[in-house]
């Protein structure tokens, strides 16, 4: 999977991701710092990238709705300290299910994780 990472990730994820097997970018390494949330958006879809974020301006799924793009990871921890935050989304990308997000809103908490798929036509 391409995945993008935000800039409020740490920039440790992108190495343990890429150990799983995913290609990942992050704004950082893109020059993104401190651009918009549209900027680091449409780079996203641009290079066609599933964008991890824990940015809740994300979190409309009107405005960001499943299949109208190629894919959200919204991380909402009650504690994201580092070494959680790197162990919650290490876990959720390895598992067999993050193959099937593509073009979906998915939003992940401490235990949970809601996957909001593109409507059937």
């Amino acid at each position: 999977m391409k995945i993008k990472l935000d800039e409020n990730l740490p920039i440790s994820l992108k190495s343990a991701i890429e150990n799983l097997g995913h290609d990942v970018d992050t704004t950082q390494h893109e020059g993104l710092r401190g651009s918009t949330d549209r900027e680091v958006w449409e780079a996203a879809q641009k290079s066609s990238r599933f964008l991890v974020t824990q940015d809740l301006d994300f979190s409309d799924i009107r405005r960001f709705a499943p299949g109208s793009h190629h894919g959200l990871l919204l991380v909402r921890l009650r504690s994201p300290d580092l070494r959680i935050l790197i162990d919650r989304v290490t876990k959720l990308f390895r598992g067999d299910d993050s193959a099937g997000w593509t073009g979906c809103v998915v939003i992940a908490t401490d235990r949970k994780v809601r996957v909001l798929r593109p409507a059937s036509k």
